[in-house]
């Protein structure tokens, strides 16, 4: 008799023995086909098999890895100081459908969202997907695209996009963040000069006096009205593809369960939802990826 494999298994449900039953969300979520490929049991017995359960949550709690430093993703609520965005649905979903707790482990900046999940203080985190970024992380495919665009000062020569790598020109980017590592990569004549973090790279433009700005284009849209005087160029200088990533070492299963949850995600309308309750605009539902 050949045994099931994890992604024929039949279908069953996702709470384990003794854990109340879905609430109305989590039932719409399930008939979206979330869950599907995340957890299941030869026989469809009545608990799910574990494995999945402990490749993904090992202390018994989904831990995910929030970066504030795109605001795309997520965001401190102005009313609570909570952090919410897609990025905080997203975590807060997958934990619902694996039966655990979630805890969040807000972080202001993208090197330190990485450095958390390499090291295996979360089991999760959203990430730009990045070559860097790819020894101690395995990634999805993305869920999210994302623009990468340039600010400058009204009165500045520059143009286009095509203007910025010249010699003398200094660009401020958030060290660690996509832009830094896809910069750091591309440039051949400018300078990079570094902020801590991706909401702080408009104030440093304008007190270190550099000459471009880079970063998400929304939070620099949003910049530019706070500061004043200051214009992005046209168009963008890269497209930064959004996934979901864990540590290296928790092995096929458990990236394999990510992959799934991203795709049913995306499928199910879960993400654009998310993007549109948080009334992001400008961001765009990653197409499907098919095995």
């Amino acid at each position: 008799m050949i045994k099931p494999t994890f992604a024929t298994r039949p279908r069953c449900r996702l709470y384990h023995a003794g854990v109340k039953p879905p609430s109305a969300n989590r039932r719409l979520f399930v008939a979206a086909g979330a869950a599907t490929a995340l957890l299941g049991a030869a026989g469809c017995a009545s608990r799910p098999s574990p494995s999945p359960v402990a490749a993904l949550a090992p202390t018994g709690r989904l831990r995910a890895s929030i970066n504030l430093g795109n605001p795309v993703l997520a965001r401190r609520d102005a009313a609570t100081g909570q952090a919410v965005g897609v990025s905080v649905d997203l975590a807060r979903a997958l934990a619902e459908q694996l039966g655990v707790p979630v805890e969040l482990i807000v972080v202001e900046g993208a090197a330190r969202s990485v450095e958390t999940v390499r090291s295996e203080q979360a089991d999760i985190g959203f990430f730009a997907i990045d070559p860097l970024r790819s020894e101690g992380i395995r990634f999805t495919a993305p869920y999210v695209l994302i623009e990468g665009a340039y600010l400058v000062r009204n009165d500045s020569p520059l143009l286009h996009n095509a203007e910025v790598d010249w010699p003398g020109t200094r660009i401020v980017v958030a060290r660690g963040s996509a832009y830094d590592l896809f910069l750091a990569r591309t440039l051949r004549s400018a300078e990079l000069v570094y902020a801590q973090t991706s909401p702080r790279v408009v104030d440093e433009f304008l007190t270190l006096r550099a000459d471009v700005a880079a970063g998400v284009k929304q939070q620099l849209e949003a910049d530019a009205v706070r500061v004043g005087g200051v214009r992005l160029l046209p168009g963008r200088f890269m497209v930064i593809e959004q996934a979901m990533g864990l540590p290296a070492g928790r092995g096929d299963l458990a990236a394999q369960a990510l992959a799934a949850f991203v795709e049913r995600a995306k499928a199910s309308g879960l993400v654009a939802a998310s993007l549109q309750r948080h009334g992001i605009q400008g961001a765009l539902v990653a197409p499907a990826v098919r095995n």
